[in-house]
């Protein structure tokens, strides 16, 4: 692999920074209670006419770095305490520790008053166009990580049926793969089926950061467009969290999370338990196709017969931390498996009834996280990850289905000989992907103004397979084997915490190995085939406030995605092999602004809106063949779009908003092919199959101190919009006979109670609540009316 000049610049420059700079800063820390001795977390401690700040942990514990000598004035706030100023004074390289008692200020604990930021707030006011959700407000409710994602500005959730069902994810027009999945910076690309966020639990989240266009170097991916990172509640140490759901179509949702760790010794534990099982056998309205004459009726009311879904997986860590050469070492495994029963192909049109896919996942984990290495202000951050995992289709009933469950013997032909078959094609095939992840990320905090970072990631993809019913299939014998390389470095400048500039370059670096078969009547034989790419990226993002209630914000980027290993080689299902596949770049800009405002502490106001433009080449997008889909190449898509939200806040009791997105994505490939005069009938056509109109509109409400158990309850609408859009090429055929995905209006209901501070918590909810017929990928039908109760314990 060839490295940049400047990469390696940077990196020597990183570590010599490191290894020789002297630190003579000093520190003040402490601990803070209340007026009985209990820690009070949350606390914020900011040193007056200074933009150094910090809050404390959930046991008091703050902490103030990079200090120079002199006398300083803090200021301590929190929620229902009375502030305090003190005046510390501290000497070169000296450490001052000192406890701060604040006493309960009966006024503010009538009308609360939120002082200082939220980390929720920290990240928003990032200069990359970001979106962070307070996860801890569906805690309560039963919904995962995809559905509360899909109320969020620019996002759309495309799903092919209920629970366990395939998704694509929509980041502002760009969707699937070029969009990345991380839980706390590690991504996700070979946690297996069982770990995706359709089934797993909105309680595992403490916040979810939504990355739109331009992703920070700290997040090394090869995105295209965007990133989601879940970020985990590790403030919290000791603690018990259960919940068990149940709803429409049979479905169960079990979820146990938990953690434990010693003060004296360090020993850290935590666990994650889940277990989602549903029949998924809702009403669908199509056409029943005649076995004998192939006639297909009108469309008809039926249900969903052969959609079942169930896994289980456990993820857990133990280690050590807060210990002098790490301040996290955790050895851990990720355990799951599942059964899916396969209902349809790409589309509704293509029924089966004896389909089935099972698979497993094994996977050792290692974490490393130490700050102050060696020196203050260097971090550093290491993962590994290998997956023992292995999948299995299971296609062995030589049958043909329809929609009332009806299903007609092919095992043999019209002159009575056997036929090898299958409802798809016959098939016991087993396989592992044998993928692992590396992961080491290096910042280096030079002073308050200046920092730089390094991060790589390599990734393998090493598929192998066999398969009894076909043991010399010459298929299953070629190699299918993907590493990828992606490494970024970076410097950011902050001044007086209004102004913050990042600027970053990127590499990619990709190795594909593969066959195809090739002259497959005359002399059939397999011609290896590389995909190959060597190429950088680069960037920069910007933010600067106005006041202290306006943002503004740009970012710019040059950017890769390199292509899948389900992708080049199919998943096994209904994604067929692209071996040719081509990486795909772009270049990202947004622009944006946000506005805050609070008036006479019961207002408040926050409005956001940014414009977005992409000019991609090589867009990897989804197509439909023979029933299934392929990933393939558009070598120019042109995207325009903004998107808008509005949030309203009123005496802690009271809550409303809505968010809009409009994204045009247009074919920009003039000529049916590069070597070629020849003008393509889809030239400027719009890109079928996304959505370009969407939005969500909610309203909230709560209650707090209801008697007779001092119980909280809460209420939630929640409307979303979708235009209508077209499934094939607009220029394609006839307007009479063009297939449409209608518009579509969907409203949900939510009620939640809570007692003992949230220790007990029950929830209620009811999606689509008329009934609407909604669809999505390939006008695919999505459940209808469904209702669902959640139980949940929690106690830290």
């Amino acid at each position: 692999m060839q490295i940049n000049p400047f990469l390696l610049t940077g990196i020597f420059c990183l570590l010599f920074l490191a290894t020789f700079s002297q630190s003579k800063t000093s520190k003040i820390s402490g601990k803070i209670t209340d007026e009985d001795g209990f820690p009070v977390p949350g606390a914020l401690v900011k040193i007056q006419n200074n933009t150094v700040s910090a809050v404390s942990d959930v046991d008091g514990i703050f902490k103030l770095e990079k200090l120079a000598a002199g006398n300083y004035v803090l200021s301590i706030s929190s929620v229902g305490m009375s502030p305090q100023r003190k005046t510390v004074s501290v000497k070169v390289g000296n450490a001052v520790n000192i406890n701060i008692k604040l006493a309960n200020d009966v006024q503010q604990l009538q009308t609360v008053n939120v002082i200082g930021r939220t980390e929720v707030q920290e990240v928003n006011r990032q200069a990359y166009n970001v979106t962070a959700i307070d996860a801890k407000k569906f805690h309560n409710s039963s919904q995962d990580i995809n559905q509360v994602l899909g109320k969020t500005a620019g996002v759309r959730i495309r799903e092919d049926g209920g629970l366990g069902s395939n998704f694509n994810f929509s980041l502002n027009g760009f969707s699937g793969n070029q969009v990345k999945f991380f839980i706390d910076g590690i991504p996700m690309d070979n946690f297996g089926s069982s770990l995706s966020l359709n089934n797993i639990p909105i309680n595992l989240a403490d916040r979810i950061e939504v990355y739109k266009g331009v992703v920070p170097i700290w997040l090394g991916s090869d995105a295209l467009g965007g990133a989601i990172n879940i970020v985990t509640n590790s403030s919290i140490k000791n603690y018990l969290d259960l919940s068990y759901s149940y709803g429409s179509f049979n479905t169960h949702r079990t979820a146990v999370s938990t953690g434990y760790t010693n003060k004296k010794t360090g020993l850290s534990f935590n666990a994650n338990i889940f277990a989602n099982q549903s029949d998924n056998s809702y009403w669908v309205t199509t056409g029943v196709k005649d076995l004998d004459s192939k006639i297909i009726s009108a469309p008809q009311r039926v249900r969903r017969f052969h959609d079942g879904y169930n896994s289980e997986s456990i993820q857990t860590e133990v280690g050590v931390v807060n210990k002098k050469y790490a301040d996290k070492l955790m050895f851990g495994v990720v355990l799951a498996q599942n059964h899916r029963e396969i209902q349809t192909g790409a589309q509704m049109s293509l029924v089966f009834g004896g389909w089935n896919q099972k698979s497993s996942t094994v996977m050792p984990t290692v974490k490393y996280q130490k700050n102050d290495l060696f020196t203050k202000g260097l971090s550093v951050k290491l993962y590994g990850s290998y997956n023992f995992g292995s999948t299995q289709n299971i296609d062995t009933l030589n049958r043909e289905y329809n929609w009332l469950g009806e299903y007609k013997d092919n095992s043999v032909n019209s002159s009575g000989q056997p036929v090898a078959g299958g409802e798809n094609s016959r098939s016991l095939y087993k396989f592992q992907n044998n993928s692992a992840i590396a992961n080491s990320n290096i910042s280096y905090t030079i002073s308050p103004n200046h920092s730089i970072g390094l991060n790589y990631v390599f990734s393998n993809f090493d598929r192998t397979g066999s398969d009894v019913l076909k043991p010399n299939e010459e298929a299953y014998k070629q190699p299918q084997i993907l590493r990828k390389h992606n490494l970024g470095f970076g410097y950011k400048y902050d001044y007086e915490d209004r102004l913050s500039v990042s600027v970053f370059a990127k590499q990619y670096f990709q190795q594909g190995e593969s066959a195809q078969r090739v002259d497959i009547y005359v002399n059939p034989h397999w011609e290896s085939v590389n995909n190959n790419l060597s190429a950088n990226g680069y960037g920069m993002a910007s933010t600067y406030f106005v006041s202290k209630n306006l943002q503004l914000k740009t970012s710019y980027e040059k950017t890769y995605r390199l292509p899948e290993g389900t992708e080049m080689f199919g998943d096994g299902i209904n994604q067929i092999a692209n071996k040719t596949l081509k990486p795909e770049s772009s270049h990202n800009i947004n622009l944006g602004f946000a506005y805050n405002k609070s008036l006479n502490q019961k207002h408040h106001l926050n409005m956001e809106a940014n414009f977005l433009y992409r000019d991609a080449s090589d867009f990897i997008r989804v197509d439909l063949l023979d029933n299934r889909t392929q990933s393939v190449n558009v070598r120019g898509v042109n995207n325009t779009g903004f998107d808008a939200q509005v949030k309203y806040n009123y005496a802690n009791w009271l809550s409303a908003g809505f968010n809009v997105t409009y994204q045009y994505l247009i074919n920009t490939t003039k000529y049916e092919s590069a070597n070629s005069n020849v003008v393509s009938i889809v030239y400027k056509d719009q890109i079928p199959n996304i959505p370009y109109l969407y939005g969500n509109a909610n309203v909230g409400v709560r209650f707090l101190k209801l008697k007779p158990t001092n119980g909280s309850l809460r209420l939630n609408y929640h409307l979303n919009y979708v235009h209508a859009y077209y499934l094939k090429w607009p220029s394609l055929g006839s307007s009479s006979s063009k297939n449409e995905i209608p518009q579509q209006l969907s409203h949900d209901i939510e009620a939640g109670y809570s007692i003992k501070k949230g220790k007990y918590n029950i929830s209620a909810e009811c999606r689509n609540l008329t009934d609407q017929q909604l669809y999505d990928n390939f006008l695919m039908q999505k459940p209808g009316r469904s209702f669902f109760l959640k139980l949940r314990y929690f106690i830290h």
